[in-house]
């Protein structure tokens, strides 16, 4: 499974690279952001496009993923420039249906690999004509801004109630490559890592956003990527992993029902 990390840090992407991360995410999404997450306990990056060429110079192992606008009037500017910038794969947001996707397709035009971030109830939708264009390497469902696009209390409540499972069926047999949400160390979150982890294992996930947790002071990033390592790489049979997803949305309920409260 590949790991992701965000920052525009050269010298925490050097740290990431360094303790086995995969991908290290500038993240330029600013457009309709504050609206959306304003009132949460949530990161507005905050990045800059010069900050594409500077995490660039500094990794040779990791793969840089650039996440853009959603498709706007200057998104051909900004597609272009993320490519000169040196970006590997370019994430696309908040899109809500095939025509979206099928316009940032044609305008990296090859030049890049496409991720496409799925997390609006209309892609949910609209996810067998998404799936039928050509040209998406991948895609990671975004479960922060899905699940307040679906009236959720809590986004892990999309694992508990089927969605992922459904949209990683399809976006599998469509034969692209996917992902979904972030995962805390080991030990630490709302939702125990090792229970998310068992989850992507479970739906043949093949990536996952490391989150802020990682970043606090004092945390040993390559240690805690090492244990997160150990948990994937140490085999599980079908009953551990349904004996973790019961236990996983036995606390999601519980989660979801004080935070209705």
């Amino acid at each position: 499974m590949e790991l992701i990390f965000i920052t525009n840090d050269p010298g925490l992407a050097i740290q990431a690279q360094n303790s086995g991360i995969d991908r290290v995410m500038v993240d330029l999404e600013i457009l309709g952001k504050q609206d959306r997450q304003g009132h949460l306990n949530t990161v507005i990056s905050g990045h800059s496009l010069e900050d594409v060429g500077r995490i660039r110079s500094v990794l040779n192992l990791s793969k840089l993923l650039t996440r853009i606008n959603p498709i706007n009037d200057q998104s051909k500017s900004e597609v272009d420039s993320v490519i000169e910038y040196g970006a590997d794969i370019i994430m696309l947001p908040m899109f809500k249906f095939a025509t979206e996707v099928r316009a940032f397709i044609q305008l990296v035009n090859g030049r890049a690999k496409t991720c496409l971030l799925l997390e609006t109830k209309e892609a949910v939708l609209d996810i067998d004509n998404i799936l039928s264009v050509e040209g998406i390497d991948e895609i990671h469902i975004g479960l922060n801004d899905l699940h307040l696009s679906m009236g959720l209390s809590f986004m892990f409540e999309l694992l508990k109630n089927g969605t992922v499972d459904k949209l990683s069926k399809k976006i599998i047999e469509a034969g692209v490559k996917f992902g979904f949400g972030g995962v805390a160390r080991l030990g630490s979150g709302r939702l125990d890592a090792s229970l998310i982890l068992s989850e992507h294992i479970r739906l043949n996930s093949s990536m996952v956003i490391l989150s802020r947790d990682f970043k606090k002071k004092g945390v040993d990033i390559k240690v805690e990527v090492e244990k997160i390592r150990t948990y994937l790489g140490n085999p599980k049979s079908i009953e551990i992993l349904t004996k973790n997803q019961q236990l996983a949305y036995e606390k999601i309920d519980n989660i979801s029902s004080r935070l209705v409260k």
